[in-house]
């Protein structure tokens, strides 16, 4: 196995980016890293002639492959591997430094899809866009931590690059995509909310921790699967369960009622 990371298995997301422009710069910084997949997601007014002119004609083929998508959800469904950058710490966030997350990256990407999430220009990436992350990586810098988009996508995109340069030998195999978690996920929250497990009233702060548990764990694509029929047969227990006790009380009340005749 190659111990260098493979970039061409890695991927640029810009959600909800407002300038075009942006979007030019940042087509530019990966094509200057050697980084062609990049995927753009509900882009604010947008303008291919702006884009083109800031990505300049050495980008232009990732322009012609670029990618447009209306959630992110969507956009990154085939990636097994999600990366979200961040500006803001502390809380219950685990984020690394670029460094330390390409090198957690090197052996994942020889067989998995990555891609690097970066939210809008303003604001960034929301909570419900987090959920949608295995990880997190913030680029430190000095008292005005807020970099333009372009910049952000050009620090990541150099520590992608320098990873081909060195890395350890070490096997990953295929991990599960981000439609797959996300649909184990949602068969989980429906049948634990069926036995009573978590309040149906708010289910999704019960799920944030078991959500936040199966992403850290890196779940394989067969692991999924098996879950999730674990997760069919308990739903089907279940239901079984309850045909049988109105069977068993209909029986019962039948009695009762030949008893009393």
């Amino acid at each position: 196995m190659s111990d260098r990371i493979r970039l061409e298995n890695i991927a640029i997301v810009l959600h909800q980016p407002r300038f075009s422009e942006n979007i030019g710069a940042a087509a530019r910084a990966m094509r200057n890293m050697g980084i062609r997949r990049l995927r753009v997601v509900d882009p604010h007014m947008y303008d291919f002639e702006r884009v083109q002119r800031m990505a300049t004609h050495s980008a232009a083929d990732v322009l012609r492959d670029m990618e447009i998508f209306d959630s992110l959800a969507d956009a990154l469904a085939e990636c097994e591997y999600v990366v979200g950058t961040t500006a803001r710490l502390g809380g219950q966030r685990v984020v690394n430094t670029p460094p330390r997350m390409v090198q957690q990256l090197i052996p994942i990407s020889q067989e998995n899809r990555i891609a690097f999430v970066f939210g809008r220009e303003d604001r960034g990436l929301s909570n419900e866009d987090l959920r949608l992350c295995h990880s997190l990586v913030n680029i430190p810098t000095a008292e005005f931590s807020s970099l333009n988009m372009a910049q952000a996508v050009m620090v990541i995109c150099y520590e992608l690059f320098t990873a081909t340069l060195a890395g350890k030998k070490t096997f990953v195999p295929r991990m599960a995509n981000r439609f797959e978690l996300d649909g184990m996920l949602t068969d989980l929250k429906d049948v634990l909310i069926k036995i009573s497990y978590i309040n149906p009233e708010n289910p999704d702060y019960w799920m944030n921790h078991i959500r936040s548990f199966f992403t850290r764990i890196q779940l394989r694509a067969r692991e999924v699967s098996i879950i999730r029929g674990l997760i069919r047969q308990v739903n089907w227990y279940g239901e079984k369960r309850y045909r049988d006790g109105l069977e068993e009380q209909k029986a019962a009340d039948k009695t009762e009622e030949c008893t009393r005749t």
